[in-house]
């Protein structure tokens, strides 16, 4: 049996140079065809080409609508082989009002909302371009740029588009590419035109004076800017940065002295449903403690209503509360890196990206003057043979009627080209009036002025960017805030205070109580409630921690690993039930449990010491955590545990320290050193086992331990006093049999 021949040419190839070759041609589509806009025209080749046919379909503002699946298909067809999804997705959000600032698609039909919900099936919706479609379009078809086979070959396509508007930083852009991406805060086509203006009489313009011309983004759905102005002015400088972006709220009086807050514009590109459903998870949380309700009222209008809990609530403290816990605020990235002229992926600052407007569109006028002066130049050439026609009527007509070759005798004759001679052949009998000649007649002379202030125009340089100027002034009087479309709509607003709202104005006061059992599940119980039998817990599992406190609380929980831990009260699962476990609330390991539970007092002093009986003073305030996984106090060698954490009591002299052998010892609170973190000092010496309790105490109050439900106290307890780090005495009779104080 033959061997089948190979079909083309095979190459041994190393795997990883075959990949690399290949990615890198990946990438390079990507970034160049795909993902990074042009720094001329502001588009991705998408959105050219739905343009472009768009205008092929003449879909004109002043024209009929059309089936958008009659467009994307256009598009697929001629122009842009990627799949009709991703083209249909394009149009859509070109027509969206709140996605893009100056609207390319005027859409009929459903084109999605603000909530997130997707637009119609394309079958269904119907389009055509705007007058800023058109605007980008505009003298396309005067050679205004070039023109690259489209991927059949079988047509063609604009490399870039004459764009008489700066789309780019009016509409902005967005995309991922491989290994860099793009984002593009949409501007102000006013203050826009106003800095392009100002830029083509002071070419190198300070970027502060264009952050007053234009002083940050201008989004769709409005919003207030809070990002500080020299921050503005840094991402502007170096095309990178960001901008915070707050949604736009009033407060709305009711009878009785209550009121409500209406947010009336949210930040770009933030879905109201979802954010709407975020309010509502953080209120269910108890997150949100100052809010009672929130309500959709939207109509065509947005309108989230805010109830708050009570009419004491400051509105603009529970605003930041919101601001900080859910997308009211947002934050959009700047990072200007596109195509630039030459097709070189580039991150560009604004003044940057101003000049390369600017440069195309003085391209644009230069190409659109050479050949509008090659039609003018060819028109009056047409024009000529006519007028010499009309000198010598008579014999053109007889040449016409009796030559065989009449062409090639009216150019011997007249001494014409051959565009001459074909014009007079083409001649209709009516154009032979004496009217008609005074038409020409007046149509060579205006020709002739034109043609003679183009050239003008492209020999002098200052005059062609005064022409420039004018057409921005026409843009500006088209697209500026005189119009309904051009007023300014995201508010410039001051930077917001860095001062940061304390939690507890946040949570509204209420008195509970805090249960931890041994096992560790914990629960917070409306209300201050004694202990005892009423409280129920899980079969085998009793009482450990029972505290009162209230929901503007901290919780700290000292444990075995010498971590010490800060919990929210308003945090603790409700008293219904046998609660959760601690452990999902901090990250407290299976290996460790919780010695020490007592609600935070400000300038309080704790006494901290471990099994092996060394410790040490630390302020309460210097103990609060931060995170879950809490905060490291006291540092212990391997098989050592955290064991006591005492608040010491105003007017506290003393310590006293017991040890499994039951052997007692009290000292001076002067020889403890007060640290922040460490392993302290040995507070009493254990021949065997270690430290089983530790307190503080007044000695002239004597020292007090509690049995059962009794407190007794031992006032003669001098026989114990010594020194730190002593090995101490006998404990005094009756002392618990548990060897704690309490």
């Amino acid at each position: 049996m033959s061997k089948i021949a190979p079909i083309g040419e095979i190459r041994d190839t190393r795997l990883a140079d075959a990949l690399g070759e290949r990615y890198l041609s990946y990438a390079l589509s990507t970034i160049m065809s795909r993902s990074l806009p042009d720094v001329r025209d502001g588009l991705k080749p998408v959105h050219r080409r739905l343009l472009y046919a768009m205008r092929q379909l003449k879909l004109d503002p002043s024209s009929g609508f059309k089936k958008c699946a009659r467009v994307v298909g256009d598009v697929m067809g001629k122009y842009h082989p990627h799949g009709d999804v991703a083209i249909y997705d394009t149009l859509v959000r070109l027509a969206q009002d709140f996605s893009v600032r100056y609207p390319l698609i005027d859409g009929q039909g459903n084109f999605g909302n603000v909530d997130g919900d997707n637009a119609a099936a394309m079958r269904y919706t119907e389009s055509r371009m705007t007058t800023a479609a058109t605007a980008l379009l505009e003298g396309i078809d005067e050679d205004a740029v070039d023109f690259r086979e489209t991927y059949d070959g079988e047509d063609s396509e604009p490399v870039v588009l004459p764009a008489s508007i700066p789309n780019l930083l009016a509409n902005g852009s967005a995309g991922i590419a491989v290994g860099m991406a793009t984002s593009i805060a949409p501007h102000n086509i006013d203050e826009l035109a106003t800095a392009l203006a100002h830029m083509i009489k002071f070419p190198n313009v300070t970027f502060d004076k264009l952050t007053d011309i234009i002083p940050g983004p201008d989004f769709p759905t409005g919003g207030e800017l809070v990002e500080p102005r020299e921050a503005i002015v840094e991402a502007y400088r170096t095309g990178r940065g960001g901008f915070r972006l707050r949604a736009r709220w009033k407060k709305e009086k009711l009878s009785h002295g209550l009121f409500q807050i209406v947010v009336t514009e949210i930040p770009y590109q933030v879905q109201k449903s979802r954010l709407i459903e975020k309010i509502a998870e953080l209120m269910n949380l108890r997150k949100l403690p100052m809010l009672a309700d929130i309500r959709d009222e939207s109509t065509d209008e947005l309108r989230i209503v805010l109830e708050p809990k009570n009419r004491t609530v400051e509105p603009e403290m529970l605003m930041e509360h919101l601001f900080r816990q859910t997308d009211m605020e947002t934050r959009f990235g700047l990072n200007m890196n596109v195509l630039d002229a030459q097709g070189v992926p580039r991150v560009l600052n604004l003044r940057e990206v101003l000049q390369a407007f600017l440069d195309h569109r003085h391209d644009v006028l230069v190409r659109r003057s050479k050949f509008r002066l090659g039609k003018i130049e060819h028109r009056l050439e047409i024009l000529g043979g006519f007028l010499a026609a009309f000198l010598n009527l008579d014999e053109v007509i007889r040449i016409i009627r009796e030559e065989d070759d009449a062409k090639a005798e009216l150019i011997r004759a007249f001494d014409l080209s051959e565009v001459q001679a074909e014009a007079i052949l083409n001649m209709r009998l009516r154009q032979l009036r004496k009217l008609e000649e005074i038409e020409i007649q007046k149509e060579n002379l205006k020709l002739s002025t034109e043609k003679k202030e183009i050239k003008s125009l492209l020999k002098d340089e200052k005059a062609r960017w005064k022409v420039i100027a004018g057409e921005i002034a026409e843009i500006k009087k088209q697209f500026g805030v005189k119009t309904d479309i051009g007023k300014r709509r995201t508010v410039i607003g001051a930077p917001p205070s860095a001062v940061i709202v304390p939690l507890e104005a946040m949570i509204e006061r209420e008195p509970i109580t805090v249960v931890c059992s041994a096992k560790g599940w914990i629960r917070a119980i409306k209300g201050h409630v004694d202990g005892g039998g009423e409280l129920k817990y899980k079969e085998g599992d009793t009482e450990k921690f029972f505290l009162h406190a209230q929901t503007t609380d901290k919780l700290l929980v000292f444990a075995t690993n010498g971590r010490f831990y800060t919990i929210g009260c308003d945090k603790l699962p409700g008293g219904r039930g046998h609660g959760e476990p601690l452990r999902l609330m901090i990250d407290l390991g299976n290996e460790d449990d919780p010695v020490a539970m007592f609600i935070h007092a400000p300038d309080r002093r704790l006494l901290v010491v471990s099994d092996a009986g060394r410790g040490f003073i630390v302020g309460e305030n210097d103990v609060i955590a931060q995170t879950k996984n809490g905060k490291l106090v006291l540092n212990l060698s391997p098989g050592e545990e955290g064991t006591v954490a005492a608040i010491i009591e105003e007017g506290a002299d003393h310590v006293a320290t017991v040890g499994q052998n039951r052997k007692l010892l009290v000292f001076p609170i002067d020889e403890l050193p007060e640290m922040t973190r460490g392993r302290g000092n040995i507070l009493q010496r254990f021949a065997k086992g270690g430290l089983a309790d530790a307190k503080t105490f007044k000695l002239t109050d004597g020292l007090s331990w509690k049995t059962g439900e009794r407190t007794r106290t031992e006032p003669e307890i001098r026989n114990w006093v010594g020194k730190r780090a002593q090995a101490g005495l006998k404990v005094p009779r009756g002392f618990p049999s548990t060897g704690r104080f309490s």
